[in-house]
């Protein structure tokens, strides 16, 4: 799969935003799917897994904050964020592992070149 993001920006604390990822290529809907942050200065972590029967997981920091879907007509992956923080800014990326689950440490085999999501107080 070949992965774009798109929907970051700038938001103030409180406020939301919805990232997008679009997926090209075959069979969608056989990938487990997951966003992944990487703050400056901070090692990249695990935000959202979903997997292709949709159940979710989520990383503690952004439970009942953030909200991962997919559109397995459309080839999308979302990300949903809630009342933002400022400690959730960082470059948001995609990525992509061929199996029904996946985890924080899978080695997925495709990632989009990211987009950055700036929250301010």
């Amino acid at each position: 799969l070949q992965l774009v993001e798109s929907g970051g920006g700038s938001v103030q604390a409180g406020g939301s935003l919805k990232l997008s990822c679009a997926a090209s290529g075959y069979n969608f809907d056989r990938y487990c799917m997951a966003w992944f942050r990487q703050a400056p200065g901070k090692e990249r972590e695990g935000v959202a897994i979903i997997a292709t029967d949709h159940s979710t997981s989520y990383a503690a920091s952004v439970k009942g904050r953030f909200t991962i879907s997919r559109d397995n007509v459309k080839n999308s992956l979302y990300l949903q964020i809630a009342a933002p923080k400022p400690e959730d800014t960082a470059t948001y990326y995609c990525a992509a592992f061929f199996a029904p689950w996946c985890g924080w440490r899978t080695t997925y085999t495709s990632w989009g070149q990211g987009t950055q999501v700036t929250v301010s107080s």
